[in-house]
């Protein structure tokens, strides 16, 4: 009898470890499926798209923001020049990423969320810094970021009812003047500059805040022509709506 019972003890003890043995095999044999799976499977369409030279450009532009306040932070004169030329060298790449993406046909969804969203950002930063510094009024700053948000609302709803509207001239020179009147900004103080028959002292301060004005008068004007460009395309679609 007692050795009845020991052979069946050892029999279920075999029976017990044999089953713990099995578990683990398929356990293993599962992770090693899923591990097979994950080094065959392909990359996201989003991941293939995130990876490309454009892009990588965006998101520099997005990464030195904190370099760029870092160096106008104190108002340091020679700091400032730098940070004058981290700002032209950001503008000048979002050129670059925006001629390769048309050239090597790279235009993605990422690209198109990234690329205004760094634009903003540094643009941003640039105003915030320079009301902080006292060289540029506060207003200005308002008014400038509030018609940003206006026109970004603005085409989030024409994208919404299916209408494009594209940027009219008038929004272009609101960029270009703003963008080179942030760099003299940036650089504030005055610096002699090479003027075709000489050098001369630049007062880059007043240079900038002149170029400021006239972005903000083409800022709000390039506002109110997309603003009516809506109306009137809103307008087309209801009539071509109730005449069908």
């Amino acid at each position: 009898m007692a050795t009845d019972k020991e052979a069946k003890r050892h029999a279920r003890q075999e029976a017990k470890a044999h089953k713990r043995e099995e578990k683990l095999r398929r356990a293993h044999e599962k992770a090693a499926r899923k591990a097979h799976k994950r080094a065959n499977r392909k990359p996201s369409v989003l991941a293939q798209e995130f990876w490309n030279l454009p892009n990588m450009l965006t998101l520099a532009r997005i990464a030195v923001i904190p370099l760029f306040v870092w160096l106008l932070y104190n108002g340091d004169p020679w700091y400032s020049v730098w940070a004058g030329a981290l700002f032209t060298l950001a503008a000048i790449t979002d050129i670059i990423d925006g001629f390769l993406a048309r050239r090597w046909n790279m235009i993605t969804v990422t690209g198109k969320l990234l690329d205004p969203l760094a634009d903003k950002l540094i643009v941003a930063a640039a105003m915030v810094m320079m009301v902080r510094l006292g060289r540029i009024p506060a207003a200005i700053v308002i008014v400038l970021l509030s018609r940003e948000f206006i026109i970004t609302g603005l085409r989030a709803a024409a994208a919404s009812e299916g209408l494009v509207i594209a940027a009219g001239q008038e929004g272009k020179w609101k960029t270009a003047l703003q963008l080179i009147a942030l760099v003299a900004l940036c650089v504030h103080y005055t610096h002699p500059v090479y003027l075709v028959v000489g050098w001369y002292p630049v007062n880059f301060n007043l240079v900038g805040k002149v170029l400021l004005y006239f972005s903000t008068a083409f800022s709000v004007w390039s506002a109110a022509t997309y603003f009516q460009a809506f109306l009137n395309r809103l307008g087309q679609r209801g009539e071509t709506a109730k005449s069908a």
